[in-house]
């Protein structure tokens, strides 16, 4: 598997957001973006912008991802992924979200790991499992694995811990055949929380991995 430090991720979801349209997520009730009638809009331009702002090989890996040339195209192939997996995912815990050109799995700790461990929870191998097998479908999907904790403990531990969930769920998914070149990790640590630390409920929420997923450059 292959690390990089994420950035510019807050920039390409404000672009999509501008230049795609929506559609509502089933799951939460919120309004969400559908790829497949703007792809062709974000194209090369969009894709050098992105990628420049976000320099070095992670933002060679936007840019290239963005501005496809087939970009209608590659919308309508991330709108297909994202339909197979909602209903596999139905019931799962595993939320799914779409935006723009890109799929997000979002997979709280309590159902993935067990309390301040990285070994996956046997009951989550079945939905793992699930997942590798569409993936394996699609295999022009690139797989970014990002993992992140609560700021409960030393802030070299959260690193550590998050790294290893991340590098856990990309294990498992390279042993369910999917070819380890197009899986991608990072730990985040405390960094980037979803919710406030104060409570036992922040807290959960932030205890996660996620999985984006795009198109191959």
């Amino acid at each position: 598997m292959k690390k990089y430090v994420f950035l510019a991720s807050s920039f390409m979801i404000g672009l999509s957001t501008l230049l795609c349209s929506c559609a509502q997520n089933p799951y939460t009730g919120e309004s969400e973006m559908s790829d497949a009638g703007t792809g062709a809009l974000i194209g090369a331009g969009g894709g050098a912008l992105v990628g420049g702002l976000a320099g070095g090989k992670w933002g060679a890996l936007i840019g290239a991802g963005a501005g496809a040339t087939a970009g209608g195209l590659i919308g309508h192939y991330m709108d297909n992924l994202n339909a197979e997996l909602r209903h596999e995912l139905v019931g799962s815990g595993v939320q799914v979200h779409q935006v723009g050109k890109t799929v997000q799995l979002v997979m709280a700790s309590d159902i993935t790991f067990a309390f301040n461990q990285s070994n996956l929870n046997p009951e989550f191998y079945r939905t793992l499992s699930a997942i590798a097998k569409i993936l394996k479908k699609y295999q022009d999907t690139q797989i970014i694995i990002a993992g992140y904790t609560d700021d409960v403990g030393s802030a070299a531990y959260n690193q550590t811990l998050s790294e290893n969930r991340a590098d856990a769920v990309g294990s498992y998914l390279s042993a369910q055949g999917i070819s380890h070149n197009r899986i991608f990790t990072k730990g985040f640590g405390e960094r980037n929380p979803v919710m406030s630390n104060a409570t036992a409920t922040g807290r959960a929420a932030n205890r996660r991995v996620t999985m984006t997923l795009q198109h191959l450059p």
